[in-house]
């Protein structure tokens, strides 16, 4: 019996909205924890050098993305085993415990060593959680979506980590403005995190009633854990290819929203209220972008959206901040982030579904979670300490520029690589 496009929409809808809900607290919980990185370090890695403070808390923030390869192997092999569905409820579970020993673990100054070591778990669990995460969402759209509109689909997987920010954000400046500075720093900072585990019940039941992808039923024959590191190993430069080309969208995204409050505010001297209120703008303007690339790649192709917006950040990312740093203003930061975001969603919205593309179907979640994952752990999760390093080191407040264009240098290899060989295979076949 045939669906009519009456009833094929709203069910389509509901889909996206049970599959991304998900991915919305897991991704904001992890959030949460760059945006109140200057809380948490005087919280539970005190120092008498605010630099050394820091640094240690964006090492444990980055600590978490080591764990997301291990995890995008892990639940990822789990996932394409058992089923998109089932283990999306599992990865929620996991972030869900890590949150939770976040929001409940004292201070340093009331149990010492353990309250950091703890946190290093909850960031942990998290990591190893969102490891797999990100690719079960996106190959679920991919799976699910309307035929020539997987572009747009998929690019919800990133729209609804937009909506996190925003809330992260907004719930940020909201207690700043609330509460007093000492109120924040004491305990304030950590009703952001309570709120996310409140939420969780909720998510919860969205993602229970999430049906499988008919991709997935259709299939006969699933892969073990062993075939899963099998095939993983054969494709093993695809894989690195893939990690290079999310490389820009890892770093530009955590430099311009988790890293952003934190250089607002120590690096730029601005208040704390205009950074959360910039970063919650920036959100705003890369769920608008992100539709948009995926669309646009659905018309046009994925590559040359790939390869233009490299191209801009490479031209542009230092020049922007440089600008920036040269007379930091509440309205200039809002400019050239804003102009980040739009490379950041124009070339992420093309990305992840061309990245669903390129993975072996049997290994779809995991070989996409292995190369987002790695992609994580060695740019984006690491562009908060990186750009506190950088600027520490050269003076430069417009030094993260350079992280920056070094990732979209790297993504715009990959991406050139990747369609070259898929050019070659396609050529192969036809002979």
């Amino acid at each position: 019996m045939s669906t009519s496009p009456s009833t094929q929409s709203p069910s389509k809808v509901g889909a996206v909205i049970r599959v991304t809900s998900g991915n919305f607290l897991e991704q904001f919980d992890f959030f949460l924890f760059g945006f109140y990185a200057t809380y948490i370090a005087a919280a539970f890695f005190p120092s008498g050098d605010e630099f050394a403070s820091l640094m240690m808390t964006f090492a444990v923030f980055g600590a978490g993305f080591l764990m997301r390869p291990l995890g995008a192997i892990i639940l990822g092999a789990y996932i394409d085993d058992v089923g998109r569905r089932k283990g999306l409820i599992v990865t929620l579970s996991i972030m869900a415990s890590g949150t939770l020993l976040i929001v409940l673990v004292p201070g340093y100054a009331t149990i010492g060593l353990a309250a950091p070591l703890l946190v290093l778990l909850g960031r942990l669990l998290q990591g190893f959680s969102a490891g797999a995460e990100l690719g079960g969402v996106s190959v679920y759209l991919a799976e699910m979506a309307t035929p020539g509109k997987k572009g747009f689909y998929v690019s919800w997987q990133s729209a609804s980590q937009q909506i996190s920010i925003v809330v992260a954000a907004a719930l940020g400046y909201g207690i700043n403005q609330w509460m007093g500075a000492s109120v924040v720093a004491d305990w304030g900072w950590r009703i952001p995190f309570a709120v996310g585990c409140i939420i969780v019940p909720f998510i919860f039941v969205l993602r229970r009633n999430l049906a499988e992808t008919e991709d997935f039923k259709n299939r006969t024959v699933r892969p073990t854990m062993k075939q899963v590191f099998a095939t993983l190993l054969t494709n093993w430069r695809l894989v690195i290819s893939g990690m290079l080309m999310v490389a820009m969208t890892t770093t530009a995204f955590y430099l311009i929203t988790v890293y952003a409050p934190t250089f607002g505010k120590t690096v730029l001297n601005l208040s704390t209220s205009d950074a959360l209120l910039v970063t919650l703008l920036v959100a705003v303007s890369n769920f608008i972008w992100l539709p948009i690339g995926g669309a646009l790649s659905d018309r046009i192709g994925r590559k040359p959206l790939l390869v233009g917006m490299t191209v801009l950040a490479i031209a542009t990312a230092y020049p922007a901040l440089s600008y920036l740093a040269a007379a930091p203003t509440f309205s200039r930061m809002l400019v050239v982030l804003l102009w980040l975001s739009f490379l950041y969603g124009m070339y992420n919205g093309a990305m992840v579904v061309a990245l669903t593309e390129i993975m072996p179907v049997e290994v779809r979640v995991a070989g996409f979670s292995l190369a987002y994952s790695l992609a994580t752990a060695v740019f984006g999760g690491f562009t908060p300490a990186m750009s506190t390093w950088l600027i520490h080191e050269t003076g430069d407040k417009a030094a993260p520029g350079y992280w920056m264009s070094f990732a979209a240098a790297c993504a715009l290899v990959a991406t050139l690589y990747i369609y070259r060989r898929a050019k070659g295979a396609q050529l192969s076949a036809a002979v």
